[in-house]
């Protein structure tokens, strides 16, 4: 049989479903598609997620044509690529791993419709139906979830496969239109800007055998911007560099409260992918559809002071000028600057998902979503809307020394321990005055809950 892999969010040759599907079906031929559903909404035409796509496609390339084979590069709508394709190299089937976000489930549902098309779970541990309540319907708050993965997953005795990829079932071709030697830039319109993080799994694994050293410290570590305590494993996850089944290996395989810790992160993540599939509303409306109804008080204004990172709130403007030079932020940032968008800014979440989504290096709609919706907590188990990071206290607790405010503000390099927090210098807002105005904002819809 002649099968196609077909790569979007996998970008590895290792632990794969999909392609280890089709290397065990026949002769396999891999190809990724840049899709101009996707590219054409990307305003930057530098945006260093496709240069870190690019490199880990061209770490592929390299490993591909060790086995005189090649990874075919199409550009263009994947409903039409996919299926040229299959005609032209007479391919039978085409495996894939499967996508729960609205856009790649109609894309996928249409490509069923023209060709053999196999998917797969992959880029979760658990699907949405394989983690459900005692009367079969899906969890709607993260704990019980989280007992009941665990549960299923001590179940399986902590099995995790390891899908096997032997490389030397590949069709065997040239490719003059390999990642390698065709400038694809100029082909879909982009020009190289490369991430701090550099793509690929080779990268990705190092990195996991870093954080490897230093997990169990990880769950005090992780609440601080200004040292190394995270992964910084987020983006190889995003693109597949790593598999979801690396992360949790790497997790059961040491025993401390830090290995822990990452493992719930692990399940936050099935946990979302599992709302966003099953509750494919949340792209663009609350979980809590009552709060769509919040009357948003927020200025124009104070939004583009919010982007630029200007507000007045040091560590709020530390996160965002990071956003902005890096596309990385702090998870515990990310926590700051949404509830401070909207709690205290009092400016609608979606505004903040959106800018997060044209800015973030590691943007998953599935986690960005959630995790926004946490904050504004118009989400599933999201926290109460009484509860408001307050800006000041998370950076004296957090950033105490002001290192990470430093670095990113440089207006306050030279300020005193106390004036890194509180400048003296009024900030866009009243942080006292916009708390109290954001719980009658928030109260006025609160009767409507069930």
């Amino acid at each position: 049989m002649k099968t196609l892999c077909w790569i979007r969010r996998d970008l590895r040759l290792h632990d794969h479903a999909a392609l280890s599907h089709a290397l065990a079906a026949g002769e396999t031929t891999m190809v990724f598609v840049f899709d101009t559903h996707i590219l054409d909404k990307l305003k930057n035409k530098s945006d260093k997620r496709v240069t870190f796509i690019m490199q880990s496609l061209q770490e592929i390339e390299k490993k591909l044509q060790a086995k005189g084979s090649s990874l075919i590069i199409r550009y263009g709508k994947p409903e039409e690529e996919i299926p040229k394709l299959c005609e032209e190299l007479k391919i039978e089937k085409v495996f894939a791993n499967r996508d729960y976000e609205p856009y790649a489930k109609k894309r996928d549902a249409l490509i069923a419709k023209k060709v053999t098309f196999e998917t797969f779970k992959d880029s979760v541990f658990f699907e949405k139906h394989e983690v459900v309540t005692g009367s079969g319907t899906v969890y709607k708050v993260f704990t019980p979830y989280k007992n009941k993965w665990l549960e299923h997953f001590e179940k399986n005795d902590k099995t995790v496969s390891n899908y096997e990829c032997p490389l030397k079932n590949l069709r065997k071709f040239e490719n003059k239109h390999n990642v390698l030697d065709f400038d694809w830039y100029i082909n879909i319109g982009f020009v190289e800007d490369k991430p701090l993080l550099h793509g690929g799994t080779n990268e990705a694994l190092k990195r996991l055998k870093k954080f490897d050293d230093v997990i169990s410290e990880y769950t005090e570590a992780r609440n601080f911007p200004a040292i190394e305590g995270t992964s910084n494993l987020s983006v190889y996850i995003r693109f597949g560099n790593l598999s979801v089944r690396d992360m949790i290996r790497a997790a059961v395989s040491k025993h401390s409260d830090g290995a822990s810790t990452w493992l719930s992160e692990i399940i936050w993540r099935d946990f979302y992918h599992m709302i966003l599939d099953t509750h494919p509303y949340v792209e663009k409306e609350s979980f809590k559809r009552n709060y769509d109804e919040i009357k948003w008080l927020g200025k124009e204004e104070d939004f583009q002071a919010w982007c630029e990172g200007r507000t007045g709130f040091p560590i709020v403007d530390a996160a965002m000028r990071c956003l902005n030079e890096t596309g990385m932020m702090h998870n515990r940032l990310r926590m700051i600057v949404a509830s401070f968008l909207c709690k205290i800014l009092l400016i609608d979440w979606r505004k903040g998902e959106r800018y997060f989504a044209e800015h973030l290096l590691d943007y998953d709609l599935a986690a960005n979503n959630g995790g926004w919706q946490w904050s504004s907590s118009s989400g599933c188990d999201a926290q109460p809307y009484f509860r408001i990071f307050n800006p000041y206290t998370q950076s004296e607790k957090f950033d105490s020394e002001g290192v990470f405010i430093r670095q990113w503000v440089p207006e306050l390099a030279h300020a005193s321990k106390k004036e890194v927090h509180r400048p003296e210098k009024a900030p866009i807002v009243s942080y006292e005055k916009n708390r109290a105005r954001c719980l009658v904002m928030y109260a006025a819809v609160i009767p409507k809950d069930k």
